[in-house]
């Protein structure tokens, strides 16, 4: 009888260890398989290179965190990288994970350092990637499953603004951006998280002209504005201050593994 308890605890106890590799290895494979989505959908949204360094996800609580995102610039300017983010926290409502629309209840997007780089007179990094951005708007429709977000904030943006370098002119100028808020983005049922990518850059896009004004040289914000209102971006309170830009939108993640694993899948067209 003791040896049959004996084998029993042995048997549940290898059972056991066997559950706990499974669920371990589960995690890793849904980190890695989310970390490449998300590095996919924001690059083809932006039109450059996008990298995460880490990737936590808990299916169980709806968390999802990462660190060390990496936006690319475009070719042909001085500096490797338009903008970097210390770490996002995110909190999805696991019940709407297997419905038609992602209910996200929370984003915190904190330590972005954003480097605006001037080429030419009127043109810098930035616009060149809003402008991609517009492009892309226009061709394709919304993809996957749908998004909604009830909170997102962004906080601790800083920019340094690298201008011409011409003389008697500092060529360098740091800004540090207001913290941007947003709620209930998705109502409109475009939002998918390739869209959340560009519009989380465009709000920041917005944070610059608005603060810049004043202090950067006029082609600069002109050219922030000007993009920026051929996307829908300026706000009535802009317009009516002459100069100052609101924030809107943002697209970011979503998609879990297995029984989530539909998430960013695109959805078939119907024949």
């Amino acid at each position: 009888m003791k040896r049959k308890l004996k084998a029993l605890r042995i048997t549940l106890l290898v059972v056991l260890i066997l559950l706990v590799v499974v669920v371990v290895a589960i995690g890793f494979l849904a980190e890695s398989v989310l970390k490449t989505r998300i590095e996919a959908a924001a690059s083809k949204a932006l039109g450059v290179e996008v990298s995460i360094g880490d990737v936590e996800l808990s299916i169980l609580r709806g968390e999802l965190g990462f660190e060390n995102l990496v936006i690319k610039n475009p070719q042909g300017y001085q500096h490797k990288q338009l903008l970097e983010l210390k770490e996002a926290q995110v909190t999805v409502d696991t019940r709407s994970l297997l419905s038609d629309t992602v209910n996200i209840r929370e984003i915190k997007l904190d330590g972005v350092k954003l480097v605006l780089e001037q080429r030419g007179v009127s043109s810098n990094n930035l616009q060149d990637v809003i402008r991609s951005i517009r492009a892309k708007d226009k061709q394709t429709e919304p993809s996957g499953k749908k998004l909604h977000i009830d909170d997102l904030e962004i906080t601790d943006v800083t920019v340094k603004v690298k201008l011409l370098p011409l003389p008697g002119r500092i060529d360098t100028v740091p800004l540090k951006l207001k913290p941007i808020k947003m709620t209930d983005l998705g109502s409109d049922d475009k939002l998918d998280t390739a869209r959340l990518s560009g519009k989380i850059l465009l709000a920041i896009a917005g944070g610059v002209a608005e603060q810049g004004t004043g202090v950067l040289p006029k082609e600069i914000i002109d050219s922030l504005t000007s993009e920026l209102k051929k996307l829908g971006q300026l706000s009535e309170a802009l317009l009516e201050e002459g100069g100052k830009i609101l924030e809107e939108g943002t697209d970011l993640g979503k998609e879990i593994t297995e029984g989530i694993e539909g998430l960013l899948k695109p959805k078939k067209k119907k024949k």
